[in-house]
């Protein structure tokens, strides 16, 4: 079995709140993360998929597709957007866009494209928020 990862990158823009905790609650909790106005990141999301090589082209998955999969499935709609606001996982679900969430949110963007490809399966993606701090979802396993 071989593991191949695809790096992106986008820039968003967030705020950590709970809409059910008062403002003085939101505050203790996230700090400066929790005002409206948000701030921004650049991230890196590391998507890797996992399968046997295929023996006439060397391939777990072609790159090219992959990264259109990436593209079409979360940069098109997480690059260059306020996550709360605009990307529809937290602004009608009213999820939090921490790094956590985040990696969800795309697994389950990327997920039925990789399975539906044949031949691979997703792994493992993983999203930057900063060079220091990443958080990896392999799925429920």
């Amino acid at each position: 079995m071989i593991e191949l990862t695809r790096r992106a990158t986008f820039s968003a823009s967030h705020y950590y709140r709970n809409e059910a905790w008062s403002e003085e609650k939101n505050e203790e909790v996230f700090g400066r993360c929790a005002r409206r106005n948000g701030h921004g990141h650049n991230y890196t999301l590391e998507v890797t998929v996992s399968g046997e090589a295929d023996p006439v082209t060397g391939f777990v998955v072609d790159l090219k597709w992959l990264k259109d999969v990436i593209e079409d499935e979360v940069l098109a709609d997480f690059d260059h957007r306020h996550l709360n606001l605009e990307v529809p996982e937290f602004a009608e679900k009213k999820l939090i866009p921490t790094t956590e969430n985040i990696a969800i949110a795309a697994w389950n963007r990327l997920e039925p494209a990789v399975s539906k490809a044949g031949g691979a399966r997703l792994s493992r993606v993983r999203v930057y928020e900063t060079p220091e701090i990443f958080a990896e979802y392999r799925g429920e396993q």
